[in-house]
This record gives structure tokens, sequence and C-alpha cells, in this order.
């Protein structure tokens, strides 16, 4: 697993290069981290069921909760090597 995130510089999202992350860290309440874990679990199981054919998904699609006071969470695919 990598984590890959960048600063939110106000920049149009075709000039955003994302960085790998050494850590991060959530601030949630007790009800965001339960939606975000059945989050991954849905992702997890769309890997399962759609093999390569998964590419990625964002939380605020997903769940409305999370669309426009969160900062974007995409789950992706690693490569299975």
């Amino acid at each position: 697993m990598k984590i890959f995130g960048y600063v939110d510089r106000q920049v149009e999202p075709e000039h955003v290069v994302p960085e790998e992350l050494a850590e991060i860290t959530l601030c949630a309440t007790p009800s965001e981290l339960r939606s975000i874990a059945e989050f991954l679990g849905y992702c997890a199981a769309e890997m399962d069921r759609m093999g390569d054919a998964y590419d990625h998904v964002h939380l605020g699609d997903r769940m409305k909760e999370f669309d426009t006071s969160s900062p974007h969470f995409v789950v992706v695919r690693a490569d299975a090597s």
C-alpha cells in the first residue's frame, strides 16, 4: 500500500502532482470513521468483483456527506506485482 497526497494550494487540478506520503492523520468523528470504514469495505468488494477493470472511487461520490465539506479521499487499485 502507498499513500499519496498534496497540499491544497488552489491550483487547477491538471497542475497538481501528488506526492508519496509517509504518514496520514485523520481528524474525524466516530461516525465519520465508521462511514469511511464502510466505504473502504465497498471498495475492496468492488476490486474483487471487477479485477483489473477497477480504476478508482471517490469517497464523496459514494457518500454525499463527504462531497463538499471534506478533502478528496480516493481509493485506487494497487498494482498486483
